[in-house]
């Protein structure tokens, strides 16, 4: 079948509550985009395309295309929460075991890998994918090719080029840098537009340098971002990981983006109550190196360096309430 002989789908044009926009990847932008939704269905996730680990990394490697496995985990995000978004979230979300091929395989990864071969374009396979999930809000790649992080990592005695977002999630040593290649990627027009249009950008939580970082080095989005008139917000993670951030402090963390991001202002960087109390200079940087206020939450949930999504869901919404944004009592 031709490519353009194929049915073509538009995103449905949704304006309930404010713009929103989420950048991201993995388990980090998940809890992000279930805040969010509560408060908006004006949703868009960005996500880093720079995955070259597991079921991604195999289906990156063997056809080539974009790594599918963080845009899978924002559409389950996104998934209605009946008994069809809830059904559809579990099997994309499921992962087989066999002795063959398609172990460890995630299902919806093959579902969107599909989408893009018969479609020829990343996005309308992804529109396809949240049509069917019944999805609230639209997922959307960083860029528009698969990327490759690199970063300078100073180990004990040693200084190396890490290659890879899966090594690099689980470096012993202290990066001092990070980059992408190519080193001037393009970015998905749709991407850039649903900035412009963007009410709140929000920045985090997520792995530091594998998930965050990228969206501010791929040029035309970083610029997008950082001309962008919207309220601009940094969602910090609970603590430092065991792998790329280990040996860095919260306060260090805004350092180092600002470090690789000079031009970038916040409005707000939200933290958890429990990760301030031992970094009294947070307010500091925040205000020194973003121009930003930042707000205090408790924003962990039970289970150990993961974020509440409903206590995020509060502090989002008070953000938005102090930056005069108006939210729908009915979200």
């Amino acid at each position: 079948m031709e490519t353009e002989d194929l049915p073509q789908i538009t995103p449905a044009v949704i304006n309930k509550g404010p713009k929103i926009v989420s950048f991201g990847g993995g388990h980090g932008l998940y809890a992000a985009l279930r805040a969010f939704r509560l408060l908006t269905e004006s949703l868009t996730a960005v996500v880093t395309v720079a995955d070259d680990g597991g079921s991604s990394g195999r289906l990156r490697d063997e056809l080539g295309g974009l790594p599918p496995g963080d845009l899978r985990m924002a559409l389950a995000a996104l998934c209605d929460d009946g008994n069809w978004g809830k059904t559809w979230r579990d099997v994309i979300q499921h992962r087989f075991e066999s002795s063959g091929e398609l172990n460890g395989h995630a299902v919806g990864n093959l579902l969107i890998a599909a989408l893009w071969q018969i479609h020829g374009d990343h996005v309308a396979g992804l529109d396809w994918m949240a049509k069917l999930l019944r999805a609230h809000g639209r997922v959307l790649p960083m860029s528009s090719v698969p990327l490759t992080i690199e970063a300078d990592v100073q180990f004990p005695g040693s200084f190396q080029v890490v290659r890879g977002q899966s090594v690099l999630a689980s470096t012993r040593g202290h990066v001092e840098a990070v980059r992408l290649d190519p080193a001037d990627p393009p970015a998905r027009y749709e991407t850039v537009e649903a900035v412009a249009e963007a009410e709140v950008l929000n920045l985090g939580p997520g792995s530091w340098y594998t998930s965050v970082m990228p969206h501010l080095l791929v040029p035309s989005l970083s610029d997008a971002i950082v001309r962008s008139n919207a309220v601009k917000s940094l969602t910090l993670n609970l603590s430092s990981s065991d792998g790329e951030t280990r040996d860095l402090s919260l306060g260090e963390h805004l350092m180092s983006l600002h470090r690789h991001a000079p031009a970038l202002t916040l409005d707000y960087v939200l933290v958890d109550e429990a990760s301030v109390v031992s970094e009294p200079e947070l307010e500091h940087h925040a205000r020194e190196m973003f121009d930003a206020k930042l707000r205090v939450h408790p924003l962990s949930s039970r289970r150990a360096g993961q974020h509440d999504s409903l206590k995020l869901a509060a502090c989002y919404r008070d953000m938005l309430v102090d930056a005069g944004i108006d939210v729908d009592e009915q979200w």
